[in-house]
């Protein structure tokens, strides 16, 4: 017998019409599963599918991601998807929760966890750690005009940067396979299938708006995050791939600023371990929670 796949559902912040599913089993303790950065809510079924007798999973589309709204100004500030985090949490009355987050997702659950450390009872990470993409670590002020004009010329070329179209789902898949050649190819075809609409002209083009590509110049200070990190109260899971690009808390030091923190390294996994190693990652996700 087929399980029956999850509902979509809509919630309102800051005026944006904000997409996620529900997998059911209302009863159960709720459980968030947060995507990372140009994804979408549907690359967690395979977790979900596995943890949805013991848990209530709920998985959002980050603002300008999947089938969430596009903000009318492209802009797209990690204020703004810890605030959205934040209405979600409240409106749905789910702290407090756990919460699975990846990439993009962990920087926001880190920071909402600090912010709220009473609404988080378990919380497991995979490599939302290190500073965003184009963030400074050096702290030098002369950087600032670096920084804001490379900001200013990256809003420009967006302005003028089209949707890719495919012509064919086929044409996407491949692209999406080549992205991470650690999916299999069935995997690969369900994340396309979720991750594009199909346009007028019969092409296919991705969901996500190209404007989430150019994150914020600025970025609260490193000493400020550290902060955060440090007054996160619930356990705390860190899940590195050892074939990843991303920083490990253990080498950076990063580990020092938690209270109750442990990594987990992933042999033959990449940037995205729970594709990668699914069976291994839900089974060490299902003991952490």
């Amino acid at each position: 017998m087929t399980l029956a796949g999850p509902t979509s559902h809509v919630y309102v912040s800051q005026r944006l019409r904000l997409h996620y599913v529900d997998w059911g089993n209302s009863e159960a303790p709720p459980l968030l599963l947060l995507h990372g950065w140009r994804d979408h809510c549907r690359n967690w079924d395979w977790i979900a599918q596995r943890l949805r007798d013991d848990w209530h999973i709920i998985a959002p589309d980050l603002r300008g991601h999947g089938d969430s709204a596009w903000t009318s100004d492209g802009q797209y500030s990690m204020p703004a998807y810890v605030y959205d985090l934040s209405q979600l949490i409240h409106q749905l009355k789910l702290a407090p929760a756990r919460i699975v987050a990846h990439s993009l997702g962990g920087h926001i659950a880190l920071r909402y966890s600090g912010l709220y450390p009473e609404n988080v009872s378990r919380l497991a990470v995979i490599e939302g750690l290190g500073p965003l993409p184009g963030t400074p670590v050096d702290g030098k002020p002369e950087r600032v005009v670096e920084r804001m004009t490379g900001w200013l010329d990256e809003q420009r070329t967006l302005a003028a940067r089209q949707p890719k179209r495919y012509a064919t789902i086929d044409e996407a898949f491949q692209r999406m396979h080549a992205e991470n050649r650690h999916l299999s190819p069935a995997q690969a075809r369900h994340l396309t299938s979720h991750g594009v609409n199909q346009n007028e002209d019969g092409t296919y083009s991705w969901k996500f708006d190209n404007y989430v590509r150019a994150l914020p110049p600025n970025d609260i200070p490193a000493a400020e995050m550290a902060h955060l990190w440090s007054r996160i109260a619930c356990p705390t899971l860190l899940v590195y791939g050892k074939d990843s690009w991303a920083a490990n808390p253990l080498d950076d030091g990063h580990i020092g600023h938690f209270r109750d923190a442990r990594v987990e390294t992933f042999e033959r996994a990449g940037h995205w371990v729970h594709h990668d190693r699914t069976d291994d990652f839900v089974e060490t996700i299902r003991q952490f929670l």
